[in-house]
């Protein structure tokens, strides 16, 4: 009896380690859209592995930065998932908090666009994968083609024929000409970029040196300030939802940004008074050719995270074709996978795609650098102060560029 109990207890304490060993996945990840997003993937991810808990956050984007960010520089372990805006990226690669994805699974494969997979390496465009394109957010330029049509005036080529088309529309006595957001901080520089770099310049240089004295960056500052003269009044304080009004409303010809979101509220007869009207296209170029900015959201992988294979088996679920597909018809998340943009049934969805296919495959990133949230501070405040009238274009690009360069150099 003593043999057999003995070996009943040994048979049992040989087992429990595979019952404490069940599979655990802790997901740190946006809320909204995003949120739904990679809730829908979870539900259909764990169906197929019975036993899987899957532990999901949900937190707005400064949340989200804040908690990773406390995460990766304790070396926790706490997280299996963290879902990044492509900003925050070269802090984390080049910090060696994330796992190297070459080694786990493989890389990237070229159905993802470009640009983001470009922002999934470190270095940018050259290094290893540290990331995958989850959500394929751009910039586009926005008009109305009704009202340009009344005016003879067809779709803007180059920001100078914004200026132009803006200008006939006021003069004329119809619409503002153009709506942009004016708020101080990431609104006013999110428009402002694809006007800068449309002019051949940028914020930093290829050396990491501030670049916004000089002759092109004055051109594209006179450039945007023009533009505000054909705006509605009051736009230093017009955000996202401003714009999207004066849209719907057929306020404005023109808007010199709208974001995948902002889109199908266009088509919404609920809401909007010039559904089928508002066209989309990628920014404009002028010296350069069109740079419209790219607003990727990436999956990645904790160095310290203990369940690399299975987190790595979730990302290439969530992204791949089909659940990309399913993302964009079901909860609307714009996807990163070209053949998803190619695919009948979206394009049958969502008029625009074709359109925001086009402005993803001219994408610009903002800067990598690891100073970027306290860069586009300055640069959001000198931008303000010029919009007011509190400063003149040129003495406010010598002082951002000043403080640019101070940042930098910290």
């Amino acid at each position: 009896m003593k043999h057999l109990v003995g070996t009943a207890l040994a048979t049992l304490l040989a087992l429990a380690p595979t019952f404490a060993a069940a599979e655990r996945l802790v997901i740190a990840g946006r809320d909204g859209g995003f949120g739904s997003a990679l809730a829908m993937a979870v539900e259909e991810f764990t169906a197929e592995r019975p036993g899987l808990e899957v532990e999901r956050l949900e937190l707005n984007g400064s949340g989200l930065l804040d908690t990773v960010t406390l995460a990766m520089r304790e070396g926790s372990s706490s997280y299996d998932v963290i879902m990044l805006d492509d900003p925050w990226a070269p802090q984390f690669m080049s910090r060696g908090w994330l796992a190297n994805l070459n080694e786990v699974g493989g890389g990237v494969d070229e159905d993802f666009i470009a640009a983001g997979r470009d922002v999934s390496r470190y270095p940018v465009g050259a290094g290893p994968y540290y990331a995958v394109p989850f959500v394929g957010n751009v910039e586009m330029f926005a008009y109305n083609e009704a009202i340009l049509s009344q005016y003879e005036l067809s779709a803007p080529q180059s920001w100078t024929d914004v200026v132009e088309a803006a200008r006939t529309v006021s003069e004329a006595g119809g619409p503002a000409g153009v709506v942009m957001r004016g708020m101080r901080g990431n609104p006013i520089v999110t428009g402002f970029l694809p006007i800068l770099w449309a002019h051949g310049t940028d914020v930093i240089d290829d050396e990491g040196q501030a670049s916004l004295d000089n002759e092109a960056a004055l051109q594209a500052l006179t450039l945007w300030l023009e533009l505000a003269q054909y705006a509605p009044r009051g736009i230093e304080t017009y955000n996202a939802t401003e714009v999207r009004d004066a849209l719907q409303q057929g306020a404005a010809a023109m808007s010199i940004e709208i974001w995948p979101s902002w889109v199908p509220s266009l088509d919404d007869p609920s809401v909007s008074t010039v559904v089928g009207q508002v066209q989309v296209m990628p920014a404009p170029g002028e010296v350069a050719g069109p740079s419209p900015m790219l607003g990727a959201w990436l999956l990645a992988i904790p160095a310290a995270s203990e369940n690399q294979e299975l987190a790595r088996e979730f990302i290439d679920f969530v992204t791949s074709t089909e659940m990309q597909k399913r993302i964009a018809l079901e909860i609307g998340n714009p996807p990163t996978r070209a053949s998803v943009y190619e695919d009948p049934e979206v394009v049958a969805a969502y008029r625009w795609y074709p359109q925001q296919y086009a402005a993803l495959q001219a994408a610009r990133p903002r800067p990598r650098t690891e100073r970027w949230a306290q860069i586009e501070t300055i640069l959001g405040d000198y931008l303000q102060l010029v919009l007011i009238g509190d400063m003149e274009p040129q003495e406010a690009l010598a002082e951002a560029n000043e403080r640019v360069s101070d940042a930098l150099a910290r």
